[in-house]
C-alpha cells in the first residue's frame, strides 16, 4: 500500500500557515525544499534561514483516503496556492537502508577516507575515519570541509598541538588526531556540535586526553602548531588579531568557509601575521592556508 504525500509552494510569509494546514490534516512528518536557486550557507547557532519560497511537502499514512484529503486541502488554501499542489504515491520501502544509498566514503586524499558506519574502507590500510551524517555540520562531503581535510592529508602534523575552532562533527579535529596531531582542541559555540565531537571521537577510538571538547570559554590562551577554522567569513574576519596570537610563529592556519568573493577581505585580514600558500578553490568555495610570521 503506497504512502501519499501531498507538495504546496509558497511563499515564506505562508509557509507557517501551510505547514500547521498540513499537520491539522494528518500529516506524519514535514519537509522543506528550495523552490527556486537561493542557496543557504551553513546559519550560526540560533539562526534559522527560510528560503523566500519553499516547497512544504507532507507525508500521510497509506490508508488515508488520498482523495478527500487532496479535496480538503484545496477548500482549506488561499486561492493562489491551489495550482501550486502536487501529489504523489510512494511505494514502501526500507527507508533506512535508502538513507544509507546517499552515502559512501569519501577519498579526502590519497591515504585520507572519510567512512561510513555501514560501509567497509575501501583501502583498509589507509587513514579511515569512522563518522556518520547527523545534525552537526561536517561530513566530509561539502566542499569547505573536503578542502580543509585534503589540506590535513597532505601535510605531516606528527605531534601538533592543534586547535579546531568550530568543530562542528569533530570531522577535523578527529582527522588530526588520526593523522598523529599530540593534542587537539576542539571548539564550538554550539552544545549540539559538541556532544557530536564526542560521540564521533569515541567511535573512532580517540584518547579524551588527546582530543579537549569545549565552548570557546574552556579554551586556554596557549599557542599551538595549527589552528583550523571552517566557518563563516563574518567571523573569520572578526576572529583575525586572536587567532593570530594563538598560534606560534612559523606555525600553520587553515581557514574555511571562504567563498571565492569573499577571499580579498579574508587575506586582507590575516595579512599582517600570516603568509600565504596558494589558495584552493572547489566549486564556489576557496581555503586559504599559511604560515605565521615571526613578528
Amino acid at each position: 500500500m503506497p504512502w501519499w504525500q501531498f507538495s504546496v509552494t509558497c511563499q515564506s510569509s505562508e509557509l507557517e500557515q501551510v505547514e500547521s494546514l498540513l499537520l491539522d490534516l494528518g500529516a506524519l512528518s514535514l519537509s522543506l525544499a528550495d523552490a527556486g536557486d537561493e542557496p543557504l550557507y551553513e546559519p550560526l547557532p540560533g539562526d534559522n534561514p527560510i528560503w523566500q519560497d519553499s516547497v512544504v511537502t507532507g507525508m500521510f499514512d497509506p490508508g488515508v483516503d488520498h482523495e478527500a484529503l487532496y479535496q480538503r486541502l484545496m477548500s482549506a488554501l488561499p486561492p493562489h496556492l491551489l495550482d501550486l499542489v502536487r501529489q504523489q504515491s510512494l511505494q514502501e520501502q526500507d527507508w533506512e537502508e535508502a538513507y544509507k544509498l546517499h552515502f559512501k566514503p569519501i577519498q579526502c586524499s590519497r591515504n585520507l577516507w572519510i567512512v561510513p558506519s555501514w560501509c567497509d574502507p575501501p583501502d583498509p590500510d589507509a587513514t579511515n575515519i569512522r563518522l556518520d551524517p547527523g545534525m552537526a555540520f561536517g561530513t566530509g562531503g561539502h566542499a569547505t570541509t573536503a578542502l580543509c581535510l585534503n589540506w590535513l592529508g597532505e601535510h605531516d602534523i606528527s605531534g601538533y598541538s592543534v586547535i579546531d575552532y568550530g568543530c562542528g562533527s569533530g570531522i577535523l579535529a578527529i582527522a588530526a588526531c588520526q593523522l598523529g596531531a599530540e593534542v587537539v582542541d576542539a571548539i564550538d559555540i554550539d552544545p549540539q556540535a559538541l556532544r557530536a565531537s564526542e560521540a564521533n571521537a569515541q567511535t573512532n577510538g580517540i584518547d579524551s586526553a588527546r582530543i579537549i571538547i569545549s565552548l570557546p570559554d574552556g579554551l586556554q590562551s596557549k599557542q599551538v602548531d595549527l589552528l583550523m577554522a571552517n566557518i563563516l567569513s563574518g567571523p573569520l574576519i572578526s576572529f583575525a588579531a586572536r587567532f593570530a596570537g594563538l598560534i606560534k610563529p612559523g606555525g600553520q592556519i587553515l581557514l574555511s568557509g571562504i567563498l571565492k568573493t569573499q577571499l580579498e577581505e579574508i587575506q586582507l585580514a590575516y595579512q599582517p601575521w600570516f603568509e600565504f600558500d596558494p589558495v584552493a578553490i572547489r566549486e564556489d568555495w576557496a581555503r586559504v592556508s599559511g604560515t605565521r610570521k615571526h613578528v
